[in-house]
């Protein structure tokens, strides 16, 4: 197998893997900044998830790279 297939597999993953963190993400009901308040953990653990991730994603493409087979 080519790694090349390996990478896109692996993006895959990372864009289902990103896809499901934004479902948890419930739209809130009003019009003011007030009623985000709720939802200020789940956004603050969404930003840190996906930071994370992308890191994670970022160091995967960096090894493939150096790889040969």
């Amino acid at each position: 197998m080519k790694k090349e297939r390996l990478v896109i597999f692996s993006d895959g993953v990372m864009a289902i893997i990103i896809t499901i963190m934004v479902l948890e993400i419930k739209v809130p009901h009003g019009k003011t900044l007030v009623i985000l308040q709720p939802l200020l953990p789940v956004l603050v653990s969404y930003i840190l998830s996906f930071v994370n991730i992308a890191i994670y994603w970022n160091n995967h493409h960096h090894l493939f790279m150096a790889v040969e087979k």
